[in-house]
């Protein structure tokens, strides 16, 4: 099997929430927001789970670094269940962040 990686900068929308409901079309995505220079907030990497462990999210990371730029800094907030995982690819837990977490919409 040859796995494809590509930039897509204008990604669908339909396509991104079919990777997220695993319908095929794609096996990961890897979906940043980057200034290019300073830092590169990665917002989404998702990765089929029939797919995964067999390094394709370490590659979607090193490929958004590398499309962002390298001199950049990378940032990553982790879903609590793949908080073991990005150290082992290399990333270092960051003490140095603030956030206001998200709040529910109040429903009319």
């Amino acid at each position: 099997m040859t796995i494809r990686y590509a930039v897509e900068p204008r990604l669908d929308w339909r396509e991104m929430l079919d990777v997220f409901e695993r319908s095929g079309l794609l096996i990961g995505i890897s979906r940043s927001v980057t200034d290019f220079s300073y830092c590169c907030y990665l917002s989404d990497l998702a990765v089929d789970r029939a797919y995964q462990r067999r390094g394709i999210g370490e590659e979607l990371v090193r490929r958004t670094h590398e499309a962002a730029g390298i001199e950049s800094t990378l940032i990553l907030l982790s879903a609590p269940a793949a908080m073991g995982y990005y150290p082992r690819i290399g990333m270092d837990r960051a003490d140095n962040c603030f956030v206001i977490r998200r709040k529910e919409k109040a429903r009319s």
